[in-house]
């Protein structure tokens, strides 16, 4: 496996949005090394220098401007994001007002500072009508607020700068934020009995990986590499497939817990937000131009339970 380009000018600046969030976290602990990290958030996190990190909220127009005009970075990385799918469905004003329209004054800011920009977004974009994983070419059609909102913001992004990357992910965890892992182990340590959805299919994706993977993607930015000729939509995810119930199966035998899990539906579930049956990614493009492919959701999570 080829890992993240490592050659970049030494005072290459990055900015990285949501800073104190599970996957901005990581993002800062993984290009510290090699560039010039700073982070923009409502509150500090970890893994940022002092002095390296502006505090401003993205929905504010005035306030994000301000703090990357201040910050002068060659490229933003936007994972500032509200990701509660069903908060999103019963706050539409708020998921638009983050997803959207924080997404908007990130942009039109990067514009004027003359930076590029990295904007995470989701394989809830997609219907999850397809029956093999999505490309980037592949028509969207979000089933929920949380989706339709983020694929706004990619629309914001695209029609406002020239130089972006649009990153979607899948079924996101890490160490810093709630996430199915650690809500799956904490419920089974509690003896509490376990319902999950059979019918829904995606890649568990682990923030250190997608961490390196975007890595590898600016590590071509900002090499020049001439691999690099087209800006746009790129998919990444860990590679491999399950549903939401095998998930959960695995994270109690890799924990070495013998909890039951019952398999459900999603209609017996009846969450607020409809999320796609099947939002699998397809990697290929973002393997072609990196060299870099993401390991499997399987592996990742062992790192992730055991180290």
């Amino acid at each position: 496996m080829v890992g993240p380009v490592s050659k970049v000018p030494k005072r290459y600046k990055v900015l990285i949005t949501g800073s104190s969030g599970m996957l901005g976290a990581d993002l800062c602990r993984e290009l510290r090394s090699g560039y010039d990290v700073a982070g923009l958030d409502l509150v500090r996190g970890p893994g940022l220098a002092p002095g390296r990190f502006y505090r401003a909220d993205i929905t504010d127009a005035r306030s994000v401007g301000n703090a990357i005009a201040r910050a002068r970075p060659d490229a933003v990385i936007h994972s500032a994001a509200w990701t509660d799918v069903d908060g999103c469905e019963l706050d539409r004003k708020k998921a638009f007002a983050v997803n959207s329209a924080g997404t908007k004054n990130v942009a039109a800011a990067c514009r004027k500072a003359g930076s590029v920009l990295i904007y995470i977004s989701t394989d809830f974009v997609f219907d999850g009508k397809k029956k093999g994983p999505y490309s980037e070419s592949d028509r969207t059609g979000p089933l929920s607020v949380y989706g339709r909102s983020k694929l706004r913001g990619e629309e914001y992004v695209a029609k406002i700068l020239k130089r972006y990357l649009i990153v979607r992910t899948s079924w996101l965890y890490g160490k810093r934020g709630k996430n199915f892992v650690d809500t799956i182990a904490a419920r089974a340590k509690a003896g509490q009995p376990l319902r999950v959805v059979k019918d829904q299919v995606g890649s568990p994706t682990y923030t250190k990986d997608l961490a390196k993977a975007i890595h590898a993607l600016l590590g071509i930015i900002t090499n020049d590499d001439p691999r690099f000729t087209i800006y746009g939509i790129y998919h990444v995810s860990n590679s491999g497939k399950v549903s939401w119930f095998g998930y959960a199966k695995s994270i109690l035998k890799i924990s070495g817990m013998n909890t039951k899990v019952l398999p459900i539906s999603s209609r017996e579930l009846s969450r607020p937000a409809r999320r796609p049956a099947m939002s699998v990614l397809d990697n290929s493009k973002f393997r072609k131009y990196t060299g870099y492919a993401m390991p499997g959701w399987k592996n990742a999570l062992k790192r992730y339970l055991l180290n």
